[in-house]
């Protein structure tokens, strides 16, 4: 009797927009390709036994609950509003947001307790619900999946609660963040009960990778053997840099990675020390 195949792990990625083509990067970029046909809802990973499934985003956290998928890309934020249990495996490092209170610049409000009895349109009543409550505040709720910044001008709500990035759209709109909320990115998540884990693991390990990758560069640098403690302690690397003798024995070289969004500020202050020939590398991938 012919045993059955091995069930694939299946794996939901949201099915379009933006956090879609990042997502797909982010995984090619991590040796996980997928070639998806147009409007086709499955695909086969090619060099692992991963089936990616394309899902709204904001249906991901109760199918991964559910166990109708094994793993889940998907906002943080979306988790909380599911009120999903799922295990947290990973942050990605993309989509990060604020999730925000707020309401007309000109609106006679100081704080969240000035909103009791108000009415919200957002589309995070759970979480908002919540996090008025720790607060002793009770709100009416106007639940709107999108479009909830007019809401206020049309007089349909008191104030929102919406997802807030770089805050343009409230200018435009002629709103003020009363209060935020709570900070957000894109996750990965797992089906408590599922059973693959060495599997799961190589998925977490590979995104890992890129994700760490994508936070580091690699910096090099001459230094004069004098200062070499200096520059040491402005690069101590992930464990230790590592230092190479020159030709010149007054000098030495030194590997070290640094975080990307302090490469600047490093590379003038070992400037000052006296380095020479400073370079930046990006990484591509790691395992640390």
């Amino acid at each position: 009797m012919t045993a059955a195949p091995k069930r694939l792990l299946r794996l939901g990625l949201p099915s379009k927009g933006r956090l879609a083509e990042v997502s797909a990067q982010l995984f090619a970029e991590a040796g996980l390709a997928f070639r998806r046909s147009e409007r086709s809802l499955f695909a086969r990973c090619r060099d692992m036994p991963v089936e990616m499934i394309f899902l709204r985003t904001d249906d991901i956290p109760v199918l991964v609950a559910e166990g109708a998928i094994d793993l889940g890309v998907t906002g943080a934020d979306l988790v909380a509003e599911s009120g999903a249990t799922v295990v947290h495996r990973l942050d990605l490092g993309i989509g990060a947001c604020r999730l925000a209170l707020c309401v007309a610049e000109d609106a006679a409000v100081d704080g969240p307790e000035g909103l009791a009895g108000a009415r919200i349109a957002t589309g995070f009543p759970r979480v908002t619900r919540t996090w008025l409550a720790e607060r002793g505040v009770e709100a009416r709720f106007v639940p709107l999946s999108g479009s909830v910044e007019v809401t206020i001008q049309l007089g349909v709500a008191d104030a929102i609660v919406d997802l807030v990035e770089t805050g343009s759209t409230l200018a435009a709109n002629r709103l003020r963040v009363l209060a935020e909320i709570g900070r957000y990115e894109t996750v990965l998540v797992q089906h408590p009960g599922f059973r693959e884990g060495e599997l799961a693991d190589r998925i977490v390990r590979r995104l890992e990778g890129v994700v760490i990758a994508r936070t580091y560069s690699l910096l090099e640098y001459n230094i004069p053997r004098a200062r070499l403690p200096e520059a040491e302690a402005i690069t101590p690397g992930f464990n230790s840099p590592t230092v190479s003798a020159l030709e010149d024995p007054g000098w030495c070289a030194v590997r070290a990675m640094v975080r990307r969004g302090e490469v600047h500020e490093i590379m003038e202050r070992l400037e000052a020390l006296g380095a020479s020939a400073v370079i930046e590398t990006r990484i591509a991938n790691c395992r640390l």
